[in-house]
């Protein structure tokens, strides 16, 4: 190395691996002058302040914006001891407020907000920032997304957030976590966690139950779509998924807060029959639940099983059959006794038998189920219905059910033929009839129909208070049991692969003693254990 490059400061190669920190430009020291006008402002003595700012226009002795080793300047320590008189003396004077109307907001000091408010009116020009913007970002004590209407919502003070709303502050939607925009990319490239910040703060506002009930012409729907948008969040950004989990529930919790204040069973049906695009619910009318129907599309589970509206549909269910909750369990199992009664059960002991009353009861109670999911997916439209596992049982089940009918109809033309032509074929015992006949294979089909009609009971279980918690731990510990098994086989895999690589040459050994018999024939009488051996390694 030349003494040239000595001087100039080391070797060429090395200058392009050097790179220049800023650092955050600190406080000056205070002067006497200055410590004595902030602990004037901090004890509220206003005439003194106003002689040391009034004497700092004369003389340039005395910085009246000037702050202390925390970086608090006047307007901060009026603001923190909500001395209202204080900090209008201070605006007043001609201090700069920078972030002071933040401070304010977090203080949650009303009166300190609104004269703040006025004053930023006052000095903003259009096409310039606003004053809490000017803030150098080194010292701010908020970052430069923060806005005060944001950070009013994250107080959630009601009073602070109608007086923005009222001035047309305003909170943008956030784009979308897999947005492409310039903005996005320039921000997630720049800086990727002040970029995930930024969005958690703005859903940290929408998450606000003030700013919902303020903003929002349907509070509980905006509460279902957010908390919807929130869980997809959670699930997308799993660094940030338990604050996304904890906001959810905020939103959830919001939602029945509301459900809470219905007074009436009038004013739960109107909230709950609620639909933008139909006219408002009339008492008398018949009830389509289309907000609840809402409520479980979007997994709102504290909602549907709130009290209010287990009543409601509780008082809904027994509705044709006035005082039967009322009766006790013993009363109820002889009602049940007595319509079993009724039902005179008819045995088909021969061929050519036409369907039955009861037959012909349960294909027009089919013919019901059928309607009402050809209802709910003209409704709720085909996706939506795919999306509940449940209802592939309940297709699967209509299916079956009418199977049985057309064979059971096939089955009484087929034989009451073959009996038009020999009688004797009536009497023919079951056991000989064709392993195929239409009414053998419609039986059977009408069973494994059964058998899903009984499935659907597990649905209706789940509502239940004592045996609905006992289904969902079930359903919780075979996804455990499934887990364990994994893990289970896949140390089995391992010690397998092991003993397999250390015994493969003799299991070729213990293979030829086995097969010793003519073709090549295992040998288990007199080289069982060979046999069984050679067995273990898989070959």
């Amino acid at each position: 190395m030349t003494e040239k490059q000595d001087l100039e400061g080391g070797d060429p190669n090395l200058e392009c691996t050097k790179q220049i920190v800023e650092l955050p430009v600190l406080p000056k020291p205070l002067t006497l002058e200055e410590k004595k006008y902030l602990l004037a402002v901090e004890r509220g003595d206003k005439v003194n302040v106003r002689r040391i700012i009034q004497k700092a226009h004369r003389k340039n002795g005395v910085d009246i914006n000037c702050v202390d080793a925390l970086g608090r300047g006047a307007l901060t320590l009026a603001i923190d001891g909500e001395n209202l008189e204080m900090v209008e003396l201070l605006v007043v004077m001609g201090v700069e407020t920078k972030d002071a109307l933040l401070q304010a907001i977090n203080a949650e000091f009303v009166e300190a907000v609104e004269l703040l408010l006025e004053h930023e009116e006052l000095i903003y020009k259009p096409g310039e920032s606003y004053s809490w913007q000017k803030v150098d970002p080194n010292t701010a004590m908020f970052t430069r997304d923060i806005t005060p209407l944001m950070l009013a919502a994250h107080k959630n003070n009601y009073e602070i957030i109608k007086i923005l709303l009222d001035r047309g502050a305003n909170l943008p939607d956030p784009h979308d976590i897999r947005c492409g925009c310039d903005d996005c990319i320039r921000d997630s490239t720049e800086d990727s966690l002040r970029h995930t910040l930024a969005r958690l703060n703005e859903y940290r506002a929408l998450a606000s139950p003030s700013l919902i009930a303020l903003s929002s012409n349907d509070p509980i729907l905006t509460a279902f779509e957010l908390s919807w948008e929130l869980r997809n969040l959670a699930y997308a950004e799993q660094e940030s998924k338990t604050e996304y989990l904890e906001l959810r529930r905020q939103v959830q919790k919001f939602a029945v807060d509301l459900l809470d204040q219905s007074r009436s069973s009038h004013e739960l049906a109107v909230i709950l029959n609620h639909d933008s695009k139909e006219p408002p619910f009339i008492e008398g009318e018949h009830m389509k639940l289309s907000r609840l129907e809402l409520a479980i599309n979007f997994k709102q589970k504290k909602f549907v099983a709130h009290p209010n509206i287990q009543q409601l549909l509780a008082s809904i269910w027994y509705e044709g059959v006035p005082g039967f909750r009322r009766k006790s369990a013993i009363e109820k199992i002889m009602i049940i006794f007595r319509t079993i009664k009724d039902l005179n059960k008819e045995l088909l002991k021969q061929r050519g038998n036409a369907p039955t009353y009861l037959e012909i009861a349960v294909f027009i109670y089919v013919l019901g189920f059928i309607w009402e999911e050809t209802q709910e997916i003209y409704v709720e439209g085909i996706h939506s219905y795919l999306r509940n596992l449940w209802n592939f049982i309940d297709f699967t089940r209509n299916s079956l059910y009418v199977a049985v009918a057309l064979l059971r109809l096939v089955a009484y033309l087929q034989q009451t033929a073959e009996i038009k032509k020999n009688s004797q074929t009536r009497f023919i015992p079951r056991e000989q009839w064709d392993a195929f006949d239409p009414q053998l294979i419609a039986e059977g089909l009408f069973a494994a129909a059964n058998i899903f009609s009984a499935l659907k009971l597990l649905h209706l279980f789940s509502i239940n208070p004592h045996l609905g918690p006992l289904q969902i731990s079930l359903g919780r510990m075979v996804i455990d049991i499934v887990k364990f098994f994994f893990i289970y086989t896949l140390v089995l895999f391992a010690f397998a692969c092991g003993l397999n690589q250390l015994l493969w040459y003799f299991a070729d050994l213990e293979k030829r003693k086995c097969y010793v018999l003519p073709g090549g024939l295992p040998d288990w009488d007199n080289a069982g254990d060979s046999c069984m051996k050679w067995r273990s390694f898989g070959k």
